[in-house]
């Protein structure tokens, strides 16, 4: 037996001692690891470590042992599942797995739990290397036993840092001196979490994490110098010139692991690829790389947010911002030709079959070690979010295996005609009714059947077809839009009090009011953003947006007025879907031209439409801004009266026998239109 040991913690030379006596074997094939916690804690804290004893078997069946070495669990959802993923820190550098393989002291037991295959991980790892990725984290299959207890496959993987044989670029001086260059390296990641010592670019909204230097070690002059890097790169990028070969973002990116990574993660099908990606900057080198290859547990279609995304693209339908600079990239031709090349170069060397022989080597390794796991967590359970569920270990690597078959052979077209992303484009409304759905429930906007003084409070509710609370007429009145319910006839409203700016006092429920078109806070500007279709909706009042509380997909999660800030183009919560439902339909949308008038006696002085003087007429009051109808037998007037803009659309109605203001209304031209034993009238109205 071989030992690392620690001689001032007695415990653990004790423990040792123990060990030493008892026999340590493997279950299957694989190494096992054996891990003991002092005094059997349970691990409960991703931040935390506690200390434990580790033997470890090797496929010799050599045991070492590891003293005091620490345990804690990481991982942000997996965390949360039963068989949960693990980090450990030896007491001194280790070269864990080997020559080759990093010496250091943090390493991970990565659990592959919503993996039924457990190899996604490893196999993408494995392209890496295939496409000539640097830095590509160590695979080596194990078997685990906690406290006694069996707790299944892992994997042992690098943790993701600045080291030989992980992330190998220069390591900064610390403490910084007035000679140190601090122009790298730096490990950094666009993290969709919001974590660690993060900043949010300008342009595009793009959350990127600093890694290394670490928190607690980077200096603010570190700090300052890569954030405004990053500034300026995305300067560039979304600049004027930045497909210009000299001006633009090429003299900023490394092409050939930039291509590559793009690669591993398309051909993967990661829909986190673009929501956690890592790159790096080296020191006294001015371009951005791209990787390390990490966390593909979801990926190849395994994942039932998105379903069967074998004929996809995930710059079309993954998660995430990076997102954001790949598709401006792919608004510059030379990427398309850099990206079809490399394509084209590399099936030409064999990926899918390289793709093919490593998945169905890792199986025939894992067919032991697999069967003990899911004798310990059963295989058709679902873990995480696994998008099918099968009975046999094979089955899942069939669909994996089926999945690059299809995917492989259509990413080939869809580089080739990928289309260049075009922004989303201003809203214009027609005449239509619209479900305004939310970007990150799909839940529609609707009111509750629950009145107030004020009005029905809004709020989200999941989409159902012929829903009319559902359904908004959009009418634009002096370049802002008002919204119009299809079901209560009432206006969207900001019932926010007091004094507010566009970040502050939020947080009151949006309801619905009276339709008024001099109300401001009926008024909403409808802002296009991105390049998936979406739009915030901006109060006119209170300059607060449309938000949904909390991105809740429960039916009844309140509507807010919030934030109005740079977040605008990236929560998902202030981002909605405006889609045409049904057609609106008007009496007589294209009003007939008034038939030529018979001489006839001069009108009162307020009338402006004297018909069949004999039954009824209308009437203006341009002072006062009245509408009504006079008659000899009022009796007869029973018919509805409509005003539409000139445009058509429909902006009033009321009842003949009934008065009706227009004093709210814009100055224009109106278009007044009613119908009378089977024949429609129309005249004009000049509101000024």
């Amino acid at each position: 037996m071989t030992r690392k040991f620690i001689p001032f913690l007695t415990f653990f030379f004790l423990m040792a001692l123990v060990a030493s006596a008892q026999t340590y074997k493997r279950k299957t094939n694989l190494p096992h690891i054996y891990i003991e916690t002092f005094n059997r804690q349970s691990i409960n804290s991703k931040t935390v470590y506690i200390y434990a004893t580790m033997h470890y078997v090797d496929e010799n069946d050599v045991v070492t042992t590891y003293d005091s070495m620490q345990i804690r669990g990481r991982g942000n959802s997996t965390w949360n599942i039963a068989k949960k993923p693990y980090k450990i820190k030896f007491n001194q550098k280790e070269k864990f797995l080997g020559k080759g393989y990093a010496k250091a002291k943090k390493w991970t037991l990565i659990a592959n739990a919503g993996d039924k295959t457990l190899m996604r991980n490893a196999i993408t790892s494995l392209m890496g290397d295939f496409l000539g990725l640097k830095n590509n984290p160590a695979h080596k299959f194990v078997d685990v036993t906690l406290n006694g207890t069996y707790i299944g496959n892992y994997h042992i993987s690098d943790q993701v840092e600045v080291r030989p044989h992980r992330v190998n670029i220069t390591e900064q001086d610390y403490p910084l001196s007035d000679e140190s260059d601090i122009t790298g390296g730096y490990l950094l990641e666009v993290d969709g979490f919001y974590d660690g010592n993060y900043f949010t670019t300008s342009q595009y909204q793009v959350p990127v994490r600093i890694h290394y230097p670490d928190e607690e070690d980077i200096s603010s002059s570190q700090n300052e110098y890569i954030r405004q890097y990053i500034k300026d790169f995305e300067g560039v990028l979304s600049g004027g010139d930045f497909a210009d070969a000299e001006k633009g973002y090429r003299k900023w990116v490394d092409s050939t692991s930039l291509v590559n990574w793009f690669i591993a993660t398309e051909v993967s099908g990661n829909i986190d690829g673009y929501f956690s990606t890592y790159f790096y900057k080296d020191k006294q080198d001015s371009l951005l790389y791209w990787g390390p290859l990490w966390d593909y547990d979801i990926a190849y279609a395994n994942d039932n947010r998105k379903g069967d995304t074998s004929r996809q693209l995930m710059t079309d339908v993954g998660y995430g911002q990076t997102k954001e600079w790949i598709n401006r990239m792919w608004q510059d031709p030379w990427f398309g030709r850099l990206v079809n090349r490399r394509y084209a170069e590399v099936l030409e060397a064999g990926l899918e079959n390289f793709l093919y022989q490593q998945i169905d080597s890792i199986a025939e390794l894992l067919q032991e070690s697999q069967a003990l796991n899911y004798e310990k967590w059963g295989i058709q359970k679902r873990m995480l979010r696994e998008r099918v569920l099968y009975s046999s270990y094979d089955q899942y690597v069939t669909d994996l295996k089926d999945y690059i078959g299809i995917h492989i052979p259509y990413l080939q077209s869809a580089f080739a005609n990928k289309k260049i992303a075009e922004p989303t484009p201003p809203f214009v409304p027609g005449d239509y009714y619209y479900i305004i759905t939310n970007a990150n429930s799909g839940t529609a906007i609707d009111t509750q059947d629950k009145s107030t003084e004020a009005g029905d409070l809004v709020c989200g509710w999941s989409v159902t077809e012929g829903q009319y609370s559902q359904q908004w007429k959009i009418l634009p009145v002096d370049g802002y839009f008002m919204l119009i319910n299809r079901q209560s006839g009432m206006a969207l409203n900001d019932p926010t009090s007091g004094y507010s700016t566009a970040t502050t006092n939020v947080g009151t429920q949006l309801n619905t009011a009276v339709p008024n078109q001099v109300a401001d806070r009926q008024m909403w500007s409808i802002t296009p953003q991105g390049t998936e279709g979406y739009y915030n909706l901006t109060n006119k009042y209170t300059r607060h947006t449309l938000n949904l509380n909390g991105g809740g997909s429960s039916d009844g999660t309140s509507i807010l007025s919030y934030t109005t800030d740079s977040r605008n183009a990236s929560s998902k919560n202030r981002l909605w879907y405006i889609m045409a439902g049904d057609e609106i339909e008007y009496d007589d949308p294209e009003p007939e031209p008034e038939p030529e008038p018979e001489p006839e006696p001069e009108p009162e002085p307020d009338a402006i439409a004297a018909l069949e003087p004999a039954e009824y007429a209308l009437a203006y009051n341009p002072q006062a801004k009245i509408l009504h109808f006079g008659s000899e037998t009022p009796e007869q007037l029973t018919f509805t009266v409509r005003i539409y803009y000139a445009n058509g659309v429909a902006v009033r109605s009321f009842r003949a026998s009934e008065s009706c203001s227009v004093a709210d209304l814009s100055q224009g031209l109106y278009i007044i239109v009613w119908k009378v034993g089977g024949t429609t009238r129309s005249t004009k109205l000049l509101v000024q």
